[in-house]
């Protein structure tokens, strides 16, 4: 299978050397080349841009940081959508709003072409693993053509109907509950060190026992030692993905106070410039508000 694939960041760059591996041919388009060269290395091929990448591919995957980015390599001159075969499927990873995924499904279907939101659970070294959690949404047959590419990538997919933006609500509703579970252990840790107790022997016992979930173990490390790296995402898009998730709040009619709490400690955090560390770091917003000072 002919595939494209838009996007070579940290996530991008695993994804795609994933189908790279299966002996897809792989076309690659990113802003800036350097990223592509240990892929190109392993047999990918170069497009200088979206449209040439798209344009003989079956399957195009994007995986870019907001929604601007993606409907300009979509949209823009010269952006995949002129260019991507009838028939084609175009496969969106991002973390977007629903209503961007609603407004380019509509332009594709006008094109004859396929859109599939597409938006993914788990850390770069997850990625690299091969052993993403995947939602989905959108055209049922598209669905069906790339479930053997999404298998390449990750370890299950759940299917959230025929309504594109589905899937997007779905990841924003997952990011807000890892951002709350971030508040939560850093206001317990935060706690617990106020009154003399050892933040990194409260994790071991809660990541343990009552919250034995990936999010707790690996999250709750790092809030626990107060050491924000490696950096997965950072507080800035993080921010931009509460912000989505408060505006499809609103639109729903749908209070979210906790949503809230996270959209401003991410906003504090970005505020002060501390770019350099993972969106959990935000954690240390309450450590300073405890009068502790922050450990980044």
């Amino acid at each position: 299978m002919n595939i494209a694939f838009i996007g070579l960041g940290q996530m991008g760059r695993a994804m795609s050397g994933n189908l790279l591996k299966s002996h897809h041919t792989v076309t690659l388009f990113n802003r800036s080349r350097s990223k592509a060269e240990d892929l190109l290395a392993a047999g990918a091929r170069w497009a200088d841009t979206p449209a040439e990448a798209a344009s003989e591919a079956d399957v195009v995957f994007t995986m870019v940081s907001d929604d601007s980015a993606l409907e300009e390599v979509t949209l823009g001159d010269p952006g995949l959508l002129n260019a991507l075969p009838e028939g084609g499927i175009h496969v969106s990873c991002s973390t977007i709003s629903p209503d961007t995924s609603r407004r380019l499904a509509a332009e594709h279907e006008l094109k004859k072409t396929a859109y599939v939101a597409c938006p993914v659970f788990g850390k770069p070294e997850v990625a690299e693993a091969g052993r993403l959690w995947l939602c989905q949404s959108g055209n049922p047959a598209a669905k069906e053509r790339i479930r053997p590419l999404l298998d390449l990538i990750g370890q299950g997919v759940f299917d959230f109907g025929e309504d594109v933006g589905a899937a997007n609500v779905v990841k924003l509703a997952g990011n807000f509950l890892i951002g709350c579970a971030i508040e939560a252990m850093a206001e317990a840790f935060t706690l617990g060190e106020k009154n003399g107790i050892d933040r990194k022997a409260m994790w071991e016992m809660f990541s343990s026992t009552l919250f034995a979930a990936p999010v707790y173990r690996n999250y709750g490390k790092m809030i626990a030692e107060e050491h924000y790296q490696p950096v997965g995402a950072t507080p800035a898009l993080i921010r931009k993905d509460m912000r989505l998730l408060l505006e499809v709040a609103q639109q729903s009619v749908t209070p979210m106070p906790f949503g809230n709490i996270v959209f401003q400690q991410l906003t504090a955090t970005v505020a002060k410039n501390i770019g350099h560390i993972d969106w959990a770091g935000f954690a240390g917003e309450v450590s300073e508000n405890a009068g502790l000072g922050k450990k980044r």
